[in-house]
């Protein structure tokens, strides 16, 4: 999650992300569930995400709110494990092993998500908006990665392709 702390017209999305990891060191995006709303209805669509896809944890990035974001997912489910995750480098750099794993074909997409396709590919470092759904991806992406969490069963929610063999 990257959360967005108001809800106004002009205020940020909270980025809203589910992945998962394979053991063959593939990658797999399952939902953008990425929304502009208050607090607790961006809380209720997180915990609805964890529930839905059996994750593990959440991962919460808390530069922008601090400890409330995590008393916001905790007020909708006090048992859901969360992770936090404090940016103290420049979303550049934080995205750039992302990146490398799209470049190698490790990371997959279960369906298409054209609203955080289009947030990859037109982003810049010089942009002035934010972008929410690549921030989210990036650090869920980056605990998969860095193995210290997983999706248990991901080979058992998606059908193998006759042709690659993957799911």
């Amino acid at each position: 999650i990257d959360p967005a702390v108001t809800s106004g017209e002009d205020s940020d999305e909270t980025g809203i992300i589910t992945a998962g990891a394979a053991s063959d060191g593939h990658f797999y995006v399952l939902s953008d569930d990425t929304i502009r709303a208050t607090p607790n209805e961006w809380g209720k669509r997180a915990i609805e995400a964890f529930r839905k896809h059996k994750a593990d944890r959440i991962v919460a990035e808390t530069n922008n709110g601090g400890d409330m974001v995590i008393m916001v997912l905790q007020q909708v489910d006090r048992n859901a494990p969360v992770t936090k995750v404090h940016a103290t480098r420049g979303k550049r750099v934080r995205a750039e092993p992302i990146s490398a794993l799209y470049e190698q074909y490790r990371v997959h997409h279960v369906g298409a998500f054209p609203q955080l396709e289009d947030q990859m590919v037109m982003w810049t470092p010089e942009s002035a908006e934010s972008p929410d759904r690549l921030d989210a991806l990036v650090w869920a992406l980056t605990e998969l990665k860095d193995g210290s969490v997983s999706l248990t069963g991901l080979q058992n929610l998606a059908t193998i392709c006759g042709s690659c063999q993957m799911p």
